[in-house]
């Protein structure tokens, strides 16, 4: 810009006036490509096309004079008359110099405007004739072209000083400048434009609306030189952060060496001795060699560096093939599980069983156990007395609601704030390799589209193959071969049948009073006691008041809820104690309603013989055993109509409907009146309408309670029965056999109808809990209705016939 400026100055005495005569004569045209330039400045131009090249070198020994012009099209090289703006500048060459063999830089000054009226010729190079264009100024007095001027000024020097850096004696020559034209024509000259807007301003006759056009180009240039100005300060803020960071990270990094070392280094080295300890395997040191090198090799300021540290902390954190002693001293294994948990006998002896194993041969793999039974029975506890019994580490890991089966296996380190899976992590904060793990509520696993965890734990479950376990996270092969894994539910039928065959099943079934009694005496109460601070001697509960408190404040196969009780029990003594009221030392039946309140169940208890076609049935619930009452009840009609009610399951009325069709076909046998089926309409009815009921274990008692109504008959007092049964009268056993005979026990039944197939059932069970009771085994239906129907009507019997 200054060579332009000083340029002006020294060749104003060659900025001769072009007369119109000149103009009139055919006179040369040079087109240019995207570029334009007011009268009045000098400009550099370039020069390479062989036709412009030879028009220069020509009238420069002449006058001098061309037209010049912009073309529309930049890649247009002989362009035409079309191809050129009408409007544009007539100069003087002043000086031209040759770059190189093709190239020439021509400097010219821009004298008048001018519109290209025709073309005359084509060769040598384009000629043409031209006619001046007048410039229409407003009136002097007119302010509004002053402040125009004033404001094209400004503006002018706004963008210049932006733009070029012009040193401030140049700036403040041009702000002292009066030639407002030559402004104007410098504005013009370097505003960042294109083509056509430039050509839209110098063909406007009108100055003040020239001026218009001109301003608003040059404030939009001014608006990106301060963008451009903003971003290249951000950028120089961003670099002088930075360089105050590294300087601060080199000072941090000179003192941590004074003090002993580099922290990078030291942790390093920290990594190196602790991994050092571990047991790796070649293939598992291998591959931490590896990536501790990885480690090595990332600055301590990478983001990827805090990735691979946490990586290889978790690698140097798990215990590789440390193990801890177990105690094969079984008289005190023995010791130890009886002295937490009162029955259980089958776990108890499996784990003893283990140990014995384990001490006769010294190395074998660990069982897979899964316990089921209804809620409180003791099987997550049990796991605790399991890993003390054995001298091993104890982690519980719950299950309940998980539905990710990378919780199991865990995230890819390819996600951000990917970690180990559980298993991983239960082995890392039990700080052995043969710990006891449980899989609390095992049954409760869900799966949606983030996988099925229950699919990934059939690896961990597996003895085949979870001696080499992959974790994605880890991506080393972990051997949970010697981890005891004890896996609980409440019920079997939301486990794949995969998953169970992998398991061995140990049924822990409910409680019966004697054993309750047994446990609250001996846990239960000791327990309560020291939470709430009531020292020993102090306050104690009676055998008979703790059998009140089960049969009429608890219903539940395990000691949850009479813990429960309890603990509000204790609440009460520790107020009376803590405020000086009086107490009873002893709690006894008399106290009971004082710190409980009025019953909460009654007994389930034998109602009588004394209706026809009431049967007692015998029923499984998650909570334990029940009994339950079928009812049937006949009414004259045009019959071969059966209704059933007490919010029965498909499975439940299809045994309903098979007995009442067996009956039919057996009327005879059993001297039932064939047309009575078409005179009667037979309904049947379970009590306790709001609980849902469903399964076949009610077919035995569905057909005594219908063929009890068909023949007015008694039914055998104090009996109940279970079983299915099959269209040809063949009785089928059921499950949940424990649980249905201490419900029979509770509610005073004396006689049980079972399934021969049964007897194997019976015979698992402990005798104390068989006391009192008498077991009928039939295989027909016919051996069970002979059983359990007396000889004898019942009162005021109904006349079917």
């Amino acid at each position: 810009m200054e060579d332009i400026l000083t340029t002006q100055m020294e060749i104003v005495i060659e900025n001769k006036p072009i007369t119109q005569d000149e103009l009139d004569r055919e006179q040369a045209i040079l087109p240019l490509k995207n570029m334009l330039f007011f009268p009045g400045i000098p400009t550099p131009i370039n020069v390479g096309r062989s036709k412009s090249l030879k028009l220069i070198q020509e009238i420069h020994k002449k006058d001098g004079i061309v037209g010049v012009f912009c073309q529309k099209d930049v890649n247009e090289n002989d362009p035409g008359f079309a191809d050129l703006y009408p409007v544009g500048v007539v100069a003087r060459v002043i000086n031209f110099m040759k770059d190189d063999a093709e190239n020439t830089t021509v400097l010219l000054m821009g004298i008048n405007r001018i519109h290209l009226d025709v073309i005359t010729a084509q060769e040598p190079y384009l000629k043409g004739k031209f006619s001046f264009l007048s410039d229409v100024f407003p009136a002097k007095s007119d302010k509004e072209y002053k402040e125009q001027l004033k404001s094209i000024k400004d503006s002018t020097l706004r963008m210049l000083s932006g733009k070029m850096g012009l040193p401030d004696f140049v700036l403040d020559s041009l702000r002292k400048s009066k030639d407002s034209e030559y402004l104007i024509n410098l504005a013009f000259s370097t505003v960042d434009a294109t083509p056509e807007q430039k050509q839209e301003v110098i063909a406007t006759d009108e100055v003040k609306e020239r001026l218009n056009k001109l301003l608003s180009l040059i404030d939009h240039d001014i608006q990106l030189l301060d963008i451009k100005a903003s971003i290249r300060k951000k950028t120089q803020v961003d670099i002088d952060q930075q360089q105050r960071e590294y300087f601060l990270q080199q000072e941090m990094k000179n003192i941590q060496e004074a003090l002993g070392g580099n922290i990078h280094d030291i942790e390093i080295k920290d990594i190196k001795e602790k991994a050092a300890k571990l047991n790796f395997t070649p293939e598992q040191r291998k591959v931490f060699e590896n990536e501790l090198q990885k480690l090595e090799r990332l600055h301590p300021h990478s983001p990827d560096y805090s990735t691979q540290m946490t990586y290889i902390q978790n690698i140097i954190s798990l215990p590789w093939s440390s193990y801890t002693k177990d105690n094969f001293n079984l008289t005190r294994a023995k010791k130890v599980l009886d002295k937490d948990h009162f029955g259980l006998e089958k776990v108890k002896e499996r784990i003893i069983e283990h140990l014995a194993v384990l001490k006769l041969k010294g190395d074998m793999k660990s069982p897979i156990i899964c316990l089921y039974g209804p809620p409180g029975v003791g099987k997550t506890s049990l796991g605790k007395s399991v890993a003390e019994a054995l001298s091993r580490k104890y982690v519980r890991m719950s299950l309940g609601g998980l539905h990710d089966e990378a919780e199991i296996r865990g995230h890819r380190r390819t996600y951000i704030g990917a970690m180990p899976g559980r298993i991983i992590q239960s082995i890392q904060k039990a700080g052995s390799s043969n710990p006891v793990i449980i899989l609390d509520e095992i049954d409760k696993v869900g799966q949606d589209y983030k996988g099925d965890p229950g699919a990934a734990l059939l690896e961990v479950l597996d003895p085949e193959q979870n001696f080499a376990f992959h974790d994605n996270y880890l991506d080393i092969d972990f051997d949970l071969s010697k981890v005891l894994f004890i896996a609980t539910a409440n019920a079997l039928n939301t486990v794949s049948q995969p998953l169970l065959d992998r398991m061995e099943l140990i049924d822990v079934s409910g409680y019966i009073m004697e054993e309750k009694v047994e446990i609250a005496q001996r846990h239960l109460i000791p327990g309560q006691l020291e939470i709430h601070g009531i020292p020993k001697g102090q306050f104690d509960i009676s055998k008979k008041a703790l059998e009140v408190l089960i049969e009429s404040y608890t219903r539940e196969s395990g000691v949850r809820e009479l813990n429960k009780k309890i603990a509000k029990i204790m609440r009460k003594i520790a107020r009376a104690i803590a405020e000086g009221i009086d107490y009873p030392k002893k709690l006894d039946v008399k106290h009971i309603y004082d710190y409980l309140g009025a019953i909460e169940y009654s007994k389930d208890k034998y109602q009588g013989n004394d209706y026809a076609g009431v049967v007692t049935g015998l029923a499984w619930t998650a909570a334990g055993g029940e009994i339950l009452f079928v009812e049937t009840s006949l009414s004259k009609g045009k019959g071969a109509k059966l209704t059933l009610t007490g919010n029965l399951g498909d499975v439940m009325k299809e045994s309903a409907v098979l007995a009442l069709e067996y009956i039919k076909a057996h009327a005879e046998r059993l001297n039932i009146p064939e047309d009575v089926f078409e005179k009667w309409n037979v309904h049947v009815h379970v009590p306790e309408g709001a609980i849902p009921k469903d399964g076949p274990s009610a077919g035995i008692t569905m057909t005594t309670s219908l063929v009890s109504a068909f023949t007015q008959r008694k039914v055998k007092p104090n009996l109940a029965m279970t079983g299915e049964m099959t269209l040809r009268g063949k009785v089928l056993p059921v499950g949940g056999i424990k649980e249905k005979i201490l419900a029979a026990k509770r509610a005073g039944i004396k006689d049980i109808i079972l399934s021969r197939e049964n007897k194997r059932h019976i015979d698992e069970i402990n005798a104390l809990y068989l006391k009192g009771l008498n077991f009928h085994y039939v295989d027909d239906i016919h051996e069970a209705l002979d059983i359990a129907l007396l000889k004898e009507k019942v009162k005021n019997p109904l006349e079917i016939k």
